[in-house]
């Protein structure tokens, strides 16, 4: 497997948390279950293959994905390709940043998979053509940084008031609450929600809950005999059974199957393993 990480440079990376390209990944499973991280991506397929969403019950096919696609703030899980024979740049956006360079309004988007032609400028398929005639994995990732800024950066603007909201979240989510974020920062909720849902994606509330389910799981991945109590506790869930509830409210899996059936890169789950 080639991969390459790419932290682009200022104004992007205030952004734009990093580029991830990679190829020649050939896992022993064609489907896997990507759970909810609070992020949001673009992708560029630099293969002429067609890629599929696929129903989490049956995996069966119910979406193609071909070009270039944006995938909004998720809640639930989502069955995708396992990345077998593929070759892609991701661009990984900083958690409630990725709303200067769409169009709609972020919550139109949430649980979605869309071509970003549809909701980006379309020259966004421009670049996808230049990227797929370069061999160099860093130098892809310099075009790419080249050719966003050139498209976006007069409309790269911040909101100080969501990145103070989504710092304090990520920060201390088990101590955090929206009353506290809203004291602090002098808005009403009900303002601080309309503004959530229209750059972020989600309401304070949702997002948090999210960034819970992260905690959780990133803990979970470092202890080799979980903790179930001190995985609520630290998380700051009521008690376990709160926890079990989120948890399978945004894996699918209890998570105690979860640690049965986990992969080998963090929130993705195989599912048909040969």
């Amino acid at each position: 497997m080639i991969t390459k990480i790419y932290k682009p440079s200022s104004p992007l990376k205030y952004f734009i948390d990093h580029f991830f390209y990679y190829t020649d990944y050939n896992p022993n499973h064609h489907v896997e279950c990507f759970l909810p991280d609070g992020e949001v991506q673009l992708i560029f397929d630099l293969t002429d293959t067609s890629n599929y969403i696929y129903d989490n019950d049956t995996l069966e096919p119910i979406q193609l994905c071909r070009k270039v696609w944006l995938s909004g703030f998720r809640t639930k899980p989502i069955s995708i390709p396992s990345g077998q024979n593929s070759e892609m740049l991701i661009v990984q956006f900083k958690k409630g940043k990725a709303f200067s360079f769409l169009q709609p309004p972020m919550q139109q988007l949430m649980n979605l998979v869309v071509d970003a032609e549809l909701v980006m400028n379309p020259a966004i398929l421009s670049i996808r053509e230049q990227l797929q005639d370069i061999s160099d994995p860093n130098q892809k990732c310099q075009v790419l940084e080249m050719q966003l800024l050139k498209i976006y950066q007069n409309q790269l603007h911040e909101n100080p008031f969501v990145n103070f909201a989504v710092s304090t979240i990520l920060a201390s989510p088990n101590q955090c609450s929206i009353k506290m974020i809203s004291d602090k920062a002098g808005y009403s909720q009900k303002h601080i929600i309309k503004m959530f849902k229209e750059q972020v994606g989600v309401t304070p509330k949702t997002f948090l809950r999210v960034v819970r389910f992260q905690k959780a799981i990133q803990q979970i991945e470092m202890q080799n005999h979980v903790d179930w109590s001190a995985v609520a506790y630290d998380g700051g869930y009521y008690d376990q059974s709160h926890f079990i509830a989120d948890f399978k409210h945004f894996s699918g899996f209890s998570p105690t199957q979860y640690i049965k059936q986990r992969g080998e890169f963090i929130n993705y789950i195989p599912l048909n393993v040969d």
